[in-house]
């Protein structure tokens, strides 16, 4: 082991020098942990969305291109931080070391099985291979190792579920629990992208909030995801719409509540350009919930003074206080959201 690093990691930034790691173009991804280090063996990557979605597109949807373009980033910056949408995603691995500064402080041993909870973008990162990679998932089976910091979250893979279906719900984590918090009994919420998993999850925890005089309606681009998350029961009311045209979404998202606009919007889509379609259904004085990774915060605030809407405008967090456990309990209690999950994602 090295000595003590910074707990934030910024002992590992290589350039520019003074920042964190997050925010770093580079950084050491030397597997040598330092005191305060946890390493792990890494079994797979769940790449961000909005990231996957840049990259396979960069790549033609060519799998060997994807796996070239990923070993280049890491390559370049000793971490799977995208230079397009500057996400990165979080993995799944084994406990192969811990510091020994961290030694009976944390509540993990070696062989544990861990899903990180801090972005890629931030995590040291070194890829032996690439074993496989799953496009409709956005998952990178890998041999490698990553770093976790003294600051790094986490959550141990639960017993009750496989790490596959632990994984694809944790990936996502944020967004249902930031829901949780902001929903209020009576309100009228859209969720715009509610086809994935974050925006399925969303709606349901939102649907389960607003109680019986509530709204919940669902901005989808294909007809077969309205009708799979309405015979769910996920949403009061589904919609087809292109997130990118506001007008488009805005008449769809107003039709689906008696013409009212609504109380909170909820973006989750992975694709740039938004914006505005999120922004304008809403009520003044209501809150505006960006989780997408391709949010530009420039059109969002510009955009909404353009069109003289006064909203709390809130930036998806990827931690929120009890996030993993708010996330995987939902998969508990819903039979038909875990076994979509289980068709879908594993």
């Amino acid at each position: 082991m090295k000595g003590k690093g910074n707990k934030y990691g910024t002992h590992r930034v290589i350039e520019p020098k003074g920042v964190l790691p997050q925010p770093a173009k580079k950084i050491d991804n030397d597997m040598n942990i330092y005191d305060n280090e946890i390493l792990i063996d890494v079994q797979a990557l769940n790449i961000d969305s909005a990231s996957f979605t840049q990259i396979e597109e960069e790549a033609g949807h060519d799998v060997e291109k994807i796996k070239a373009k990923i070993l280049e980033i890491v390559g370049e910056r000793g971490k799977q931080q995208n230079p397009v949408t500057g996400s990165g995603g979080m993995l799944i691995g084994t406990v192969a070391q811990i510091g020994k500064d961290l030694e009976g402080k944390i509540d993990l041993k070696v062989g544990d099985k861990i899903a990180t909870l801090v972005s890629l973008s931030l995590t040291p990162l070194k890829i032996e291979e690439i074993l496989d990679v799953k496009p409709d998932i956005d998952r990178v089976e890998v041999k490698a190792q990553a770093i976790l910091f003294e600051s790094g979250i986490y959550a141990k893979l639960p017993e009750d579920m496989s790490e596959n279906l632990a994984l694809a719900a944790l990936d996502v984590a944020g967004a249902p629990a930031q829901t949780a918090k902001l929903v209020k009994p009576g309100d009228s919420v859209l969720v715009l992208g509610a086809g994935g998993k974050s925006g399925m999850m969303c709606c349901y925890e939102a649907k389960k909030r607003v109680g019986p005089t509530g709204n919940v309606v669902a901005i989808v681009r294909r007809e077969e995801s309205a009708k799979e998350l309405l015979e769910a029961g996920f949403v009061h009311e589904a919609r087809i719409a292109s997130a990118t045209q506001p007008i488009e979404v805005l008449e769809a998202a107003l039709d689906a509540n008696n013409g009212q606009e609504y109380d909170i919007a909820i973006n989750v889509v992975n694709i740039e350009n938004t914006e505005m379609s999120t922004i304008l259904p809403v009520r003044d004085n209501g809150i505006v919930y960006f989780f997408s990774m391709a949010t530009s915060f420039t059109k969002a605030a510009l955009g909404a003074e353009g069109v003289g809407k006064d909203v709390t405008m809130i930036i998806g967090n990827g931690y929120s206080k009890d996030h993993a456990a708010i996330t995987l309990e939902e998969l508990r209690e819903s039979e038909t959201l875990r076994k979509i999950f289980e068709k879908k994602y594993m």
